[in-house]
């Protein structure tokens, strides 16, 4: 199986279990939450995430069935942290994956209460896989907690806010980053070991991979930001200047950033060379080279 092939395979049973999920038994008062809701978690996306979860779990000779409840649960919190950074309190931005923002559509209190509604559902997800253990996804659940939460995802976003119109010293960018960007990427990573029922060594080597990639992810995302087409990125770019937020770019130039976004590719291929021989392995090396050179 190819990388796309693999990271399709994973979109598929990511998106068939969110519908499964999100479609109500009967019909609701709050009709237009469920729709809120599926509108932004439908949207076309790369599904790195999801893909992650399953690769893991399958890289350490799990069943992928096991971790598929864990990337619909990822997949929910990420698309949760989407509707709620273009909201006008934060980003404001009006656009997101090639379509108006969640709040344009439904306007800010439907689109909170939307963001809200999946990460509830994001924990239910991964407490009511019957694939895996009560063990399993009392693990699966504190990991969402914790990378999403304070000292993970929403930290990093409050850094983001609380930065702007300012020139952050690199350490405070690596911190927000690491926080905002990484940590799910690392979640999503340490979901599929979990589901896979790895050893702690193995999970930590997901975690490491996932932040640096994660880092990789933004540095990409500074570069596009500047210099990307709005068609291909289904979403507005230029907004780091606009919002005077610090970046890889501004703070390193972009020949620095992107020879950092090197290195880190590097570090993060280390980190699997001991799965290089896999099929899972041999594909996730080569995601390191896609995200390094992403368009979109």
């Amino acid at each position: 199986m190819t990388l796309s092939d693999a990271m399709l395979d994973a979109a598929r049973q990511t998106e068939s279990t969110l519908d499964d999920i999100l479609t109500p038994e009967a019909a609701t008062n709050h009709h237009k939450l469920i729709l809120a809701m599926r509108y932004s978690v439908m949207l076309p996306g790369k599904r790195i995430r999801p893909y992650l979860v399953i690769e893991f779990c399958r890289l350490h000779g799990g069943d992928p069935q096991k971790a598929v409840r864990y990337a619909a649960a990822i997949e929910m919190l990420h698309t949760m942290s989407l509707i709620h950074d273009d909201l006008p309190a934060m980003d404001n931005d009006a656009l997101r994956r090639g379509k108006p923002s969640n709040h344009v559509v439904f306007g800010e209190a439907t689109a909170i209460l939307a963001g809200d509604a999946l990460l509830c559902e994001a924990f239910k997800a991964a407490a009511d896989n019957t694939f895996c253990s009560p063990k399993q996804n009392i693990s699966a659940v504190n990991a969402l907690a914790e990378f999403g939460g304070a000292d993970g995802m929403m930290g990093g976003q409050q850094i983001d806010l609380q930065s702007e119109k300012m020139s952050v010293p690199l350490p405070v960018l690596d911190d927000l980053v690491s926080k905002k960007t990484a940590s799910l990427l690392s979640c999503s990573c340490l979901l599929g070991c979990i589901a896979a029922d790895a050893s702690k060594a193995e999970k930590n080597r997901a975690v490491d991979f996932g932040q640096k990639i994660g880092k990789v992810f933004q540095i990409t995302d500074d570069i596009l930001d500047l210099r990307g087409d709005q068609k291909l990125l289904g979403k507005s770019i230029g907004k780091d200047a606009k919002n005077g937020k610090s970046t890889y770019v501004s703070l390193l130039g972009e020949e620095k950033a992107k020879k950092l976004a090197c290195e880190l590719t590097e570090q993060a291929k280390e980190a699997l060379l001991v799965y290089a021989d896999s099929d899972s392995g041999k594909r996730l090396l080569e995601l390191c080279d896609l995200l390094l050179s992403r368009d979109r």
